[in-house]
């Protein structure tokens, strides 16, 4: 094996540093080191070399061809190195962003698609806060949200993604063709906890439908979306859902839209505070939603 033979690598950062300002004092300041601590490197330097590096003038240290020489190839090393160690020791900066919209559209709209947001931007966490409530856009509990409503939040840029229309739908197996026949079947009810009401529902429907004999107040209840969804897979009676969010399980023939009459509800939007419309990662996240299938892009072709 072959020994490099180099002087250490201190008294090299010295002259290196000295030749490029010339000056044993700014080097001094580069290193954190005294002006006296790089004269005597520098010294040490030539005598392990055999060789005066610099012309040493009143204010001004001037190379001489071999400190030229040795200069320029110290130069570009230690560029070299400062590349590769920054390269390797670059840590990406990950960025959390937290998005809060209604447990359905979380899990039936936008979980299937978090893989498109992961190879797209990498270094970002996305947080889904699920919830019928709105929240502050504030940075803290949520940055970035799909809501349904009118699309006017005072400070909120609002987005349209999908219009929210709703139609009962059942298992085929049930048979259900007729409208009079609903009162033979159990109605599914989908009842958020809390404050809010449930964007469209069964006695909101039979205003316009006008059944005999339909008691809009009995029948299964649930407070998740998902689950109401999944009781009428399972034949356990009519639901009355977002289109939107019943697609795949229409387009597959495990619901049914039996009949209508439909409700047009109000559409979901995507917001976000106008203040970080220009914000890259809210800008990453927006990329992301618009992009799901069925939404805003797809309503734009």
């Amino acid at each position: 094996m072959n020994h490099r033979r180099l002087p250490s690598l201190s008294s090299l950062r010295a002259f290196e540093a000295a030749a490029r300002h010339e000056s044993a004092k700014q080097a001094a300041q580069e290193l954190s080191v005294t002006a006296t601590a790089i004269s005597h490197q520098v010294r040490g330097l030539e005598e392990a070399l055999g060789v005066s590096l610099f012309l040493r003038k009143p204010r001004q240290l001037e190379l001489t061809p071999q400190g030229r020489e040795l200069q320029q190839v110290l130069e570009t090393a230690f560029d070299s190195i400062s590349h590769v160690v920054e390269r390797l020791s670059a840590v990406p900066v990950r960025q959390t962003v937290t998005l809060s919209t209604t447990p359905a559209v979380a899990v039936r709209w936008l979980l299937p698609w978090v893989c498109l947001l992961r190879d797209a931007y990498p270094d970002i966490d996305l947080r889904i806060h699920a919830s019928h409530e709105p929240v502050p856009l504030d940075g803290v509990t949520a940055d970035i949200a799909i809501r349904y409503g009118d699309g006017r939040w005072p400070g909120l840029v609002a987005e349209k993604l999908f219009d929210n229309t709703f139609v009962p739908a059942c298992s085929s197996r049930l048979g259900l063709r007729d409208v009079a026949e609903l009162p033979l079947h159990p109605l599914i009810h989908f009842r958020p906890q809390g404050e809010v009401s449930a964007p469209l529902n069964w006695s909101f429907w039979q205003k316009y439908a006008k059944v005999p004999g339909l008691d809009v107040s009995a029948g299964l209840v649930f407070s998740d979306e998902t689950h109401a969804i999944s009781a009428a897979v399972g034949e356990q009676g009519v639901a009355l859902m977002s289109r939107q969010l019943i697609k795949n399980e229409l387009e597959e023939g495990r619901l049914v839209q039996p009949f209508g009459p439909e409700l047009v509800g109000k559409p979901f939007f995507l917001v976000y505070p106008e203040s970080r419309q220009h914000d890259p990662t809210i800008l990453a996240i927006r990329e992301w939603v618009v992009a799901v299938p069925g939404g805003l892009c797809a309503q734009a072709h």
